[in-house]
């Protein structure tokens, strides 16, 4: 099969396009002809350059922590999974031979694409515990995008934050990937008042138009007198963010109202903000950090999608071949949504 392998850390170059073994499933193991894997700013275009050392990959790696497509081989002891069967896969699995539903599992776990064979190839063996159903009217393209952002979107919100109805969530990086996939969940799945914020127009517009009630560019607005002012002086409930801009958060914060709560899953402008402990303690304001997902939720998330009520922003379909062009443009701040890499336009 062709894949795409690191073997030493540098620029975009160092991805190589090579005729590897096809894998072969192991006992619990299915394989899964890969129609799409997306590109990851930090677990694929930051760990190709050597910046995420402290994940430990081990080089030769395949990449890709994502993957949508069908079943072709099924290990032994794989009753759950038949060949055919739409499927995906992402993040952490076990990473020695487990059972197929992985409930007595207590061995090592992983990222695939950081401490197993990814999704950037033309096959890959995933353990049958770790893949989830893809509904029929939902394609494989918007399927592997939805595993990468979604579930952290929606752990965040209904899990972390428990976000309601009636209550009113401010959304930070609006245009971004987990932004734009948080405004979707806030709005079309719980049904909350949706305030987004960006730091341009243009990403303000993204934003409401994809459901938020109230738009706020934080690089010409005061981002927590803008608050104040829609909220009728209360303040949001909740505050979404995985940016950590020094410069604006510290303004967002003061923007939270009575028992409000801060979630958060990322740090990409930080990591140090200086936030008002007064207001903290005062709005008794709860904060908690929390990345990753919860797996039970997969299946809603993938409804949600197919339902159409969160859409994935993809701004690019290449071939597999083009990885290296992929991780330039992501490194050139190319697009606001998801480059997706399909193995199969390379036939």
């Amino acid at each position: 099969m062709k894949a795409i392998v690191i073997r030493e850390y540098g620029p975009p170059d160092v991805l190589r396009y090579e005729d590897v073994p096809d894998p072969v499933p192991r006992d619990g193991e299915i394989r899964i002809r890969v129609h799409a894997a997306t590109v990851n700013r930090v677990l694929d275009v930051s760990l190709r350059a050597g910046r995420e050392q402290y994940r430990g990959p081990m080089l030769p790696l395949i990449p890709g922590v994502d993957c949508a497509g069908i079943v072709d081989a099924a290990g032994p002891r794989v009753t759950r999974w038949r060949v055919g069967d739409r499927v995906a896969a992402a993040g952490v699995m076990p990473l020695e031979v487990c059972a197929e539903d992985g409930s007595s599992y207590r061995g090592p776990r992983g990222m695939m694409g950081i401490k197993r064979p990814g999704g950037f190839a033309e096959l890959i063996a995933v353990p049958a515990c770790a893949a989830v159903a893809v509904p029929e009217h939902l394609d494989f393209h918007r399927a592997a995008a939805i595993m990468r952002h979604v579930p952290t979107a929606w752990n965040l919100l209904v899990h972390v934050a428990e976000l309601k109805g009636h209550e009113a969530v401010l959304i930070m990086g609006a245009g971004g990937n987990l932004g734009s996939i948080g405004i979707q969940i806030a709005k079309n799945v719980i049904g909350a008042t949706v305030i987004a914020a960006a730091g341009s127009d243009a990403r303000v517009k993204l934003g409401i138009n994809l459901g938020a009630d109230f738009g706020i560019n934080y690089a010409t607005q005061n981002i927590r007198d803008e608050v104040l002012r829609l909220t009728h002086g209360r303040g949001v409930d909740v505050l979404y963010d995985n940016i950590a801009n020094p410069a604006v958060l510290p303004q967002a914060f003061r923007a939270i109202g009575m028992d409000g709560r801060l979630v958060t899953a990322g740090a990409h402008a930080g990591p140090e903000v200086a936030i008002d402990f007064s207001h903290l303690y005062h709005k008794r304001i709860t904060i908690k950090g929390r990345p990753g997902f919860t797996p039970s939720d997969l299946p809603d998330c993938l409804a949600a999608a197919a339902a159409g009520k969160v859409v994935p922003q993809i701004d690019k379909i290449m071939p597999l071949s083009r990885a290296a062009e992929a991780h330039r443009l992501i490194e050139d701040n190319g697009g606001q949504g998801k480059i997706v890499l399909d193995p199969t336009l390379d036939v």
